[in-house]
């Protein structure tokens, strides 16, 4: 069995994958030694980009006197001296969200591929690659919410390029142009102005795997996604699997990398998972969460909420009827739950952009005392 307590195996649609996922300790096997070991090279340097955008204060100072002044040179000189650097750093977790991405198709190409039947098969035998794929979902959860909640980084950008352009149009040269020059800008650009840019590139990322390997069915990815998102869901909802994690934290682990696997799934799927034919059992995911004490899931809850609202097609009248509330409040006419709601419409063209306008989508982490609990990031 090792780190894997598997209780019935899943054939039908109907039923779910019902075993244990180890996210505490599952070790790659000799198969998985060489995705790992690619994956987490990357994880490692995730910690390192956490830290530094953490510790991200911005210019606001140097550019506010800078643009109260504007014929004092010397405040001028301050505050582009303060921002090159910073752009620096966000030239940094850009080139970041790529290098994530390759290493999500490596996960990707690894658990669809044809070394085993189905999904749960990959699962519990690639337990170490499941656990990377939900650390990365972890990450990009973390990241979004430092992002969200930090404005001087999109002040930061455009005052450099603000600068930068003026610079251009009266022949002065720009110190900090080597940095980043006007194409990576606009890329740069594009990618802050996301309210989640990093769940954006995941996002995309998936996209793009399923389109380059046009061999492979989508439902070998959609399958992947939704096996996870009902492994998280059985655990959490199960007293015996919840009394093998170490610690709470590896529980709000879970209900993280579950929700973000629902989004990640809804973005890639032409139906969603709220169709009635989805693989996801939302309703059971939903209970999950709004049985959890209120203010550790309301901000979970209300990413779903602004996820279906700005990227699948519901009838404005039921968006604006139904709350995704916590276990504290019941549903009723007037305020149905999730569960309440109707068949979902035609989604939307892939280009279109979720907008997660809460930050409370986010659970800060937690120091971990265990030293074998997920990495919080």
């Amino acid at each position: 069995m090792g780190n894997l307590l598997k209780v019935l195996t899943c054939t039908d649609l109907e039923q779910e994958p019902n075993f244990f996922l180890d996210f505490e300790n599952a070790q790659p096997t000799e198969a998985e030694r060489e995705t790992w070991k690619e994956v987490d090279v990357v994880l490692k340097d995730a910690l390192g980009i956490l830290d530094e955008l953490q510790a991200y204060k911005g210019a606001g100072q140097e550019i506010r006197e800078a643009i109260q002044n504007p014929s004092d040179e010397a405040l001028q000189d301050q505050a582009w001296a303060a921002v090159v650097p910073l752009v620096g750093k966000l030239k940094t977790f850009y080139e970041f969200s790529q290098r994530l991405e390759a290493a999500l198709h490596s996960l990707l190409r690894a658990l669809t591929s044809e070394t085993y039947n189905d999904p749960t098969q990959h699962l519990e035998r690639e337990q170490a690659l499941a656990k990377q794929f939900a650390e990365i979902l972890h990450f990009t959860l973390r990241f979004d919410e430092l992002k969200m909640t930090n404005p001087a980084i999109q002040n930061d950008f455009s005052y450099y390029r603000r600068t930068l352009s003026r610079m251009r149009i009266n022949n002065v040269p720009a110190e900090g142009e080597n940095e980043v020059n006007n194409e990576l800008a606009n890329r740069i650009s594009l990618f802050y102005a996301d309210a989640t840019p990093m769940l954006k590139s995941l996002s995309d990322g998936t996209t793009k795997f399923v389109s380059e390997n046009k061999n492979l069915p989508i439902e070998n990815t959609t399958d992947v996604l939704s096996t996870m998102a009902s492994v998280c869901k059985v655990m959490l909802e199960t007293p015996e699997y919840r009394s093998r994690f170490s610690s709470e934290e590896t529980f709000s682990f879970c209900l993280r990398v579950m929700v973000g696997v629902i989004i990640l799934y809804d973005y890639v799927h032409p139906v969603g998972a709220f169709a009635k034919s989805s693989k996801i059992d939302m309703k059971g995911c939903i209970k999950v969460l709004r049985d959890q004490p209120p203010n550790s899931v309301e901000g979970l809850l209300n990413a779903l909420r602004e996820w279906r609202m700005n990227f699948r097609s519901f009838p404005p009248s039921i968006l604006h009827k139904y709350e995704f509330s916590s276990k504290t409040s019941k549903s009723s006419p007037e305020h149905p739950h999730l569960s309440d709601l109707p068949e979902p419409g035609p989604a939307e063209p892939v280009s279109a952009q979720p907008c997660l306008t809460s930050h409370a989508f986010f659970t800060p982490a937690v120091s971990s005392t265990h030293a074998n609990t997920p990495p919080t990031y």
